[in-house]
């Protein structure tokens, strides 16, 4: 039996970081096997709040891709592509744009959300507002059965399925062009890493976040500012654990978690000072990223691997563009020769 296909991807603003791993890339290694997966890097929508910074978008692409492969994401199972090389979606999202009104655009809770986050006010770019609909394409041009989302993004599935039902409703064939995708949200905490911070979710944007491309010693500096506890001032006072930045990341990175249960009870109890745990972090997270450094330093000793993965899977896409397209414009009537 054929596997079920899965699309999934990254806007290129920047390099990846441990919240994007827990997040989705320890989940993409593990479904590569699993599904068919297609892996898109989404420079058009990184465009639409980063019009103005073209140069970030495109040297973010190198960054994400060298992020990937060091993670463990293999061109042998997976297939990448960049988004502005399949022109098929820009057309398909133009068809789609019929199907979808301005007032329910503004309802989108993640749009009204990053529409307040962003200060926009009524100066909105209309390239940012449609994005559910672009998104919408991005998904449905190679016409996938999943779509790991999180929580947050749960809304963008909403629409993209409303999208189906109208586009198979207004056109219909058999059989339909489109069918409904299903989201896959990831279980538990390991969808959000708290930044360093303590105040809110791993972002690049709040530079909070400890990259996977991160030098021992930014990760160390990083760690010795994390949150802890405040009340915890002395090695002899009791700790808490919740909302402990420190523990969060030991409970997701951490592999002796026998002995992790026996510090928290250590530190609970008062006896075990930050400083003996950062340190612990410390080595936890060395000994994870320091396979990571080294794929990614192979892999930046060779560009031309990744333009030859990112032309090769640009190729496979094209091909399945155009094949749900043939199907697009058959069901519109406007196959015309």
């Amino acid at each position: 039996m054929s596997k079920k296909r899965v699309l999934t991807g990254d806007r290129p603003t920047g390099r990846l970081h441990l919240g994007h791993y827990v997040g989705s890339l320890k989940n993409r290694v593990a479904m590569q096997d699993e599904y068919e997966q297609f892996v898109m890097i989404a420079d058009v929508q990184a465009l639409t709040d980063n019009a103005q910074n073209p140069e970030k978008v495109r040297s973010a692409v190198n960054e994400v891709m060298l992020d990937y492969l060091s993670v463990g994401l293999d061109p042998a199972k997976t297939i990448f592509f960049i988004q502005s090389t399949i022109p098929e979606i820009a057309e398909l999202t133009i068809f789609f744009l019929n199907l979808v009104t301005v007032s329910r655009l503004e309802q989108n809770p993640t749009v009204k959300t990053e529409i307040r986050d962003k200060g926009y006010e009524r100066n909105i770019p209309a390239g940012f507002l449609v994005y559910p609909v672009s998104q919408a394409a991005d998904i449905l041009i190679v016409r996938p059965d999943v779509v790991p989302v999180g929580e947050d993004q749960s809304p963008m599935i909403e629409q993209t399925n409303e999208i189906v039902e109208r586009f198979n409703n207004y056109y219909p064939a058999e059989p339909s062009v489109f069918k409904r995708v299903q989201a896959r949200v990831p279980q538990g905490g390991a969808a959000r890493l708290p930044g360093i911070d303590g105040v809110s979710k791993a972002s690049k944007s709040l530079n909070n976040a400890i990259y996977l491309s991160d030098s021992p010693e930014d990760v160390r500096k990083k760690v010795n500012d994390m949150y802890t506890d405040p009340t915890h001032i002395k090695k002899e006072d009791p700790g808490h654990i919740e909302g402990n930045v420190v523990f969060s990341y030991l409970d997701l990175f951490d592999e002796d978690q026998t002995e992790l249960a026996q510090l928290k009870e250590s530190y609970t109890k008062g006896g075990v000072g930050d400083t003996e745990v950062k340190e612990r972090l410390v080595n936890v997270l060395e000994k994870f990223l320091a396979p990571i450094r080294a794929r990614r330093a192979e892999f930046e000793r060779k560009p031309e691997a990744l333009q030859t993965i990112l032309r090769n899977g640009g190729a496979r896409v094209r091909a399945e563009a155009a094949e749900t397209m043939r199907l697009v414009r058959r069901a519109m009537k406007i196959d015309y020769f």
